[in-house]
């Protein structure tokens, strides 16, 4: 005699009992979305198993939709980068739900790095500026925002990258979808003749505009070279590795972007830098030059000397023209950002603590402004910034915002040197200098920009701390590897 048993029941009677009665429910109510009901009963036991038990899924998924994803403007007022945004919020939801429920499910290694404990005290140093902010409700949002990039990034490279494969899975799952874009880009921007002033036009909807597009891009490719110096020589992948970074370096090139040149330029210099054991050095000279030099400015009013002529900063449309304008300081955008960088020591001067609080920059930058560096393109309707991330941070967060940022980010470079020398393994020995060439990379874009807060750089240099410390486990385990032999052969030495 055939019986209906209690697994039949639930996955077959149920849902269809389910879908009769929002059926009814959809056609008396003329509300079809309650049709979605059923199929969210269907669907959510696999759901809650990708997001329980398999996150890699999610989390290369993520990768992949980085340099793929686009502004969605849901109102005037709220706006997410998607899909990406959404997934690190999911993943972020994960991570929280699984380290609450399982506090072991988190590596020892991870919450008692040096460099994790910064990253804590900087989260919590940013929520004592929310709630001295001037724009408390926007600063709020900017600390979930900073969360969400975090948690994903920081946390879960140390519980997905098991093996080396999924560290070389990681890489490809950026390297294809940006080298897709980069060809689209060039075959639109071929109709154009690959003029400067049509960049802009080949890049929606991904990327906002061709400083983004090239600084991702210019971030992208040490990982492009790493993954082919770590790729066997007699394997036939190899080669196209090797066409892959020559478009991006074509696509590169016909990004116009001055500040990604530099940064490529920075990343390869960076190279000897960290095989010679000299990071603390150059970054003790970088960092007095930069404040000798801010300190000769303030002084006596001297930036005053550099006021630009207001007429004759001008939008070249030839990219000759553009240099040059930059070489004599007349380029608009040159003169756009010393207006910014003044405004933004002036209101570090008024609020050295705490700062004015986290996305206020724009709401109260105005009246600190200089009338005699103003330009043609000062009324801001981008609503942009002050074009400086280290400005950013001490203007919005005080100076201890910026010094706590700044431990942390030098700290990553000089962690980066160190285990570079330390790590046995070539494999990974490549992978913290692709690391370091990254970082500085993003330091010298955010000399200019402030871009840590987008989501396509900001993710990136969120990973390279994960990645640090990642390497630093990735190290113990060689260490206790050796000793562990070491013990070996000593032992078989005494018998």
């Amino acid at each position: 005699m055939f019986r209906i048993g209690r697994p039949y029941l639930l996955d077959l009677v149920l849902p269809s009992l389910l879908f009769l009665l929002c059926g009814v429910f959809a056609i008396s109510c003329a509300q079809p979305l309650y049709l979605c009901i059923p199929f969210a009963w269907i669907l959510m036991p696999p759901v809650i198993d990708v997001l329980l038990y398999r996150p890699g899924k999610l989390f290369w998924l993520l990768l992949i939709c980085l340099p793929l994803s686009t502004e969605l403007n849901i109102t005037p007022q709220l706006g997410l980068d998607f899909p990406d945004e959404p997934l690190l919020i999911i993943l972020t939801g994960l991570v929280l739900f699984r380290w609450i429920h399982q506090p072991k499910w988190v590596p020892y290694d991870l919450v008692k790095h040096p460099l994790f404990l910064v990253l804590v005290i900087y989260l919590c140093w940013l929520l004592l500026t929310v709630l001295y902010s001037t724009e408390m409700v926007l600063s709020a949002k900017y600390l979930l925002a900073k969360i969400w990039y975090v948690f994903p990034f920081v946390v879960l490279p140390q519980l997905l990258l098991a093996e080396k494969k999924d560290l070389s899975r990681s890489a490809i799952c950026l390297l294809i979808p940006m080298a897709a874009v980069v060809l689209q880009s060039l075959g639109r921007h071929a109709m154009y003749g690959f003029s400067f002033a049509s960049v802009q036009k080949t890049l929606a909807p991904f990327f906002r505009n061709h400083v983004n597009y090239s600084a991702m891009l210019v971030c992208l490719l040490p990982v492009g070279w790493c993954v082919w110096k770590l790729t066997d020589a007699a394997d036939e992948r190899r080669k196209w590795l090797l066409y892959g970074l020559l478009l991006g370096l074509v696509g590169l090139f016909f990004a116009y972007s001055r500040g990604a040149w530099v940064a490529l330029l920075a990343g390869l210099a960076v190279v000897p830098v960290v095989r010679s054991k000299r990071m603390v050095f150059v970054v003790v000279i970088a960092v007095t030059a930069v404040v000798a030099s801010s300190a000769w400015l303030i002084t006596d009013d001297r930036y005053l000397q550099f006021a630009p002529d207001h007429d004759r900063t001008i939008f070249h449309t030839d990219f000759g023209d553009h240099m040059r304008a930059t070489v004599e300081l007349k380029d608009v955008s040159t003169a756009e950002r010393f207006y910014r960088w003044i405004a933004g020591f002036r209101m570090l001067a008024e609020k050295p603590v705490t700062g004015f609080g986290p996305n206020s920059f724009y709401l109260h930058y105005r009246p600190y402004t200089v009338s005699s560096f103003e330009t043609w393109v000062s009324d801001n309707p981008e609503h942009s910034t002050v074009h400086n991330y280290f400005i950013l941070l001490a203007l919005e967060q005080g100076l201890i915002g910026l010094i706590l940022f700044c431990i942390l980010y030098f700290g990553m470079l000089f962690r980066l040197q160190n285990l570079y020398h330390r790590l046995q393994d070539p494999f990974y020995r490549t992978i913290a200098l692709t690391v370091a060439v990254i970082l500085v990379m993003i330091g010298v874009i955010n000399s200019m920009s402030d871009m840590i807060e987008t989501d396509k750089i900001g993710s990136l240099f969120w990973l390279c701390l994960g990645m640090v410390i990642w390497l630093e486990m990735k190290s113990r385990q060689e260490r206790e590897l050796l000793a562990a032999e070491g013990e070996y052969g000593m032992m078989n030495k005494e018998c």
